[in-house]
Parts: C-alpha cells; sequence; structure tokens
C-alpha cells in the first residue's frame, strides 16, 4: 500500500490537514505548489512525522506519512484501525489527553514534548511536537493532528 497517498480521499485528507495547519500557524507544513496529488505525495513522503486522528469518542489514527509508520512500526491498516491513545503507554494517557484538550481548546499547541510507544514496544521521546485542529474550509471539525522532526528512542 506504499501509494496510499493516491486515494481520492487520502488526497481530500491530506488538504484538509495542510489548510488547517496554514490557519492555525499561519504558515505552511510543506510547499504547497502543484496539484492536491502532488502535495498529498510530498507530505506522505516527508522527512518528519505528520499523524492525525478523528472525532470518535475514543480517536483512531487515520492518516499517518511514512515516516510515522515507520516510526510506530506499521502499516498503514495497522496504524487506521489503532486508536490515538495506544501510541502512548498507559502512564502517559492522562497527559496526553490534557494536551489534546488543551489544543481542541486553542486549536493549536506548539512545542508538546511526551512519551510514545511503537508497535513493538519501543519508547521514544517526541520533542517539540506541534498538534493543530483539523477542520473544513467551512469550519466543521473533523480531527486533530500533529507532527514533529525531533524524537530520542529511550
Amino acid at each position: 500500500m506504499e501509494d496510499i497517498w493516491r486515494q481520492p480521499w487520502v488526497v481530500d485528507w491530506s488538504q484538509f490537514l495542510l489548510d488547517s495547519y496554514a490557519l492555525w500557524l499561519k504558515k505552511e507544513l510543506i510547499s504547497r505548489q502543484g496539484t492536491s496529488l502532488e502535495q498529498a505525495e510530498r507530505l506522505f513522503t516527508c522527512p518528519f512525522v505528520v499523524v492525525s486522528h478523528g472525532l470518535e469518542d475514543d480517536p483512531i489514527l487515520n492518516y499517518g506519512n511514512r515516516t510515522a509508520l515507520t516510526l510506530w512500526e506499521m502499516d498503514w491498516d495497522q496504524l487506521t484501525h489503532t486508536p490515538s491513545r495506544q501510541t502512548a503507554e498507559l502512564v502517559n494517557r492522562e497527559e496526553r489527553a490534557r494536551m489534546l484538550h488543551q489544543a481542541k481548546t486553542k486549536g493549536v499547541i506548539a512545542d508538546y514534548r511526551g512519551v510514545r510507544i511503537s508497535r513493538s514496544g519501543k519508547r521514544f521521546v517526541v520533542e517539540r511536537a506541534t498538534v493543530w485542529n483539523i477542520r473544513k474550509p467551512d469550519g466543521t471539525p473533523l480531527g486533530q493532528a500533529a507532527t514533529f522532526s525531533t524524537w530520542t528512542f529511550k
């Protein structure tokens, strides 16, 4: 499923991610030149993590770029069936929930730091993460996303 970014719904979701990031942070996450398909490929193949989840009561991850898939040691199907909370160890989930609530309230938080865990149990510290709310152009909430480029295995 290497070309998942070509799926029309992933191209659309990529635009929601990118548009919402630009809205909250007043800058672009990646170069927005080219078509929506080219931007979806650029987002999927960029060297930093981009991951998101929806609005379910127990949100399920619905997007992870190649860097996120590698870091969490999952393929697309595994990632997109994983409750977002499971990316953190049980002892870190309360702190993670507080951070997500803060982002939901403010629209965005920057400079987040926290411990996450891969599918095989590898622990890593995320540094300087940005978390933002995803929404449609009309303001309808869609979920939350995170990006970071710095992590250290513990």
